[in-house]
């Protein structure tokens, strides 16, 4: 089969790794002009995540880059310890940048795949036989299938399934990420200083001690905001950290130096979407049930590509067949980890002083703190089909 992902940044290029394998001619188109390196790093947990990565040939490589983890501290604004949680909170079983994840993906996609950097689908029109896809630079081209792997702000969803406003949810919280050279002499692993509602934090790379990375996040309504402009995003988290006390001023100084592609601002949100399927237009990933952050979204979107190609390969062609086996089996496990994305902005940054005073309280206990790790390791858990048969081309994953 052709198949045109949208999106080139986890779910897709995985998705095309796992369809040229199965035999078919994938296509990724990507708006950035190149990979995105940029992003804080992702985890992997349990036995559904490593067994998927290991059945990609991936789990030896992240390993050889893994992070070893991030620990995570809380300060008031006095810089006084208020809670310390372990790299295993956050970091799970393997933790890698996201840039470098991207990067794997990519390579390991690449041999069996047509990428197209720099171009977006603007109009999607599909018939009992194929999609016909227009591009806003390539000329017009037609698929048997279409995935949006595009995200929550989703371009495939807004042309197939209806606008954004439809199935995206503001949570309460914004969020900011960005790299910067580490000339404040940070320690590896993430400081933040809180305050109700408020989170300012930086940590340096683990990896690399000359680079560190910032994280903002703050409680707010929704807002009318252009992703896109970064003059107007940098001039938002100035305005709403600006009072708080050192080394706040220091790190959003560093807001000068960093390059448009490298900050990210948006809310935190989550996606529902009552069908991830239209005909021969799919969602994978945060496009169909998404969360901003704290979703597992990463680990949930390779598992989401591997369960889809499978499903089409098993198949035979039959995409109706394919496509809802592919949702039921992967739906119930992705909203399970949906879920906690909810509760992400309420953990990070309370809105209350005793909201703040009852986190640090209870999770300095490690009994609770245990048992939360053994519920994200459970929510995390899919009985994985197996594969539908020995793909072509690189062998019959390893098991």
């Amino acid at each position: 089969m052709r198949i045109l992902i949208s999106g080139a940044g986890i779910g897709g290029p995985a998705l095309a790794h796992w369809l040229a394998r199965y035999g078919h001619r994938p296509t990724v188109v990507e708006l950035a002009p190149a990979l995105r390196a940029g992003g804080q790093a992702v985890d992997f947990r349990g036995p559904t995540h490593l067994t998927v990565l290991r059945r990609m040939g991936l789990l030896d490589d992240l390993r050889e880059r893994q992070t070893g983890g991030t620990p995570m501290t809380f300060t008031d604004l006095r810089g006084r310890t208020r809670l310390h949680l372990p790299a295993e909170f956050a970091g799970g079983e393997v933790e890698i940048r996201r840039g470098e994840l991207v990067r794997l993906l990519h390579r390991h996609s690449a041999p069996g795949t047509e990428y197209l950097f720099g171009d977006t689908v603007t109009a999607l029109r599909q018939d009992a036989d194929g999609v016909d896809v227009a591009f806003r630079h390539g000329p017009d081209r037609r698929f048997d299938l279409v995935v949006g792997a595009d995200g929550l702000h989703s371009r495939v969803r807004a042309l197939a399934f209806g606008p954004e406003r439809q199935y995206v949810r503001h949570l309460g919280y914004y969020a900011a990420t960005w790299p910067f050279a580490n000339r404040l002499g940070l320690p590896a692993g993430t400081t933040g200083a809180n305050t109700p509602g408020r989170l300012a934090a930086a940590g340096a790379d683990p990896r690399d001690p000359g680079r560190a990375g910032a994280f903002l996040l703050f409680a707010s309504p929704e807002l009318v905001l252009d992703r896109h402009d970064p003059a107007a995003l940098k001039a938002l988290l100035r305005a709403r950290f600006a009072d708080l006390p050192h080394p706040v001023p220091q790190l959003l100084a560093t807001l000068d130096e960093v390059a448009d592609r490298d900050l990210y601002v948006d809310s935190i949100s989550r996606a529902d979407v009552p069908a991830w399927s239209d005909g021969r237009i799919a969602l994978l990933g945060d496009a169909a049930c998404g969360a901003t952050i704290g979703g597992m979204g990463t680990g949930t979107a390779l598992v989401a590509a591997y369960v889809l190609a499978a499903e089409l390969a098993r198949a035979d062609g039959d995409h109706r067949t394919a496509l809802a086996r592919y949702e039921r089996t992967v739906r119930p496990y992705a909203e399970r980890c949906q879920r906690g994305g909810d509760r992400t902005g309420p953990f990070l940054a309370p809105r209350t002083a005793r909201g703040l005073w009852l986190r640090n309280t209870l999770l300095s206990r490690p009994a609770l703190l245990n048992r939360m790790l053994a519920l994200g390791e459970d929510v995390a858990t899919l009985d994985l089909p197996e594969p539908a048969r020995e793909p072509q081309g690189r062998g019959a994953p390893e098991r």
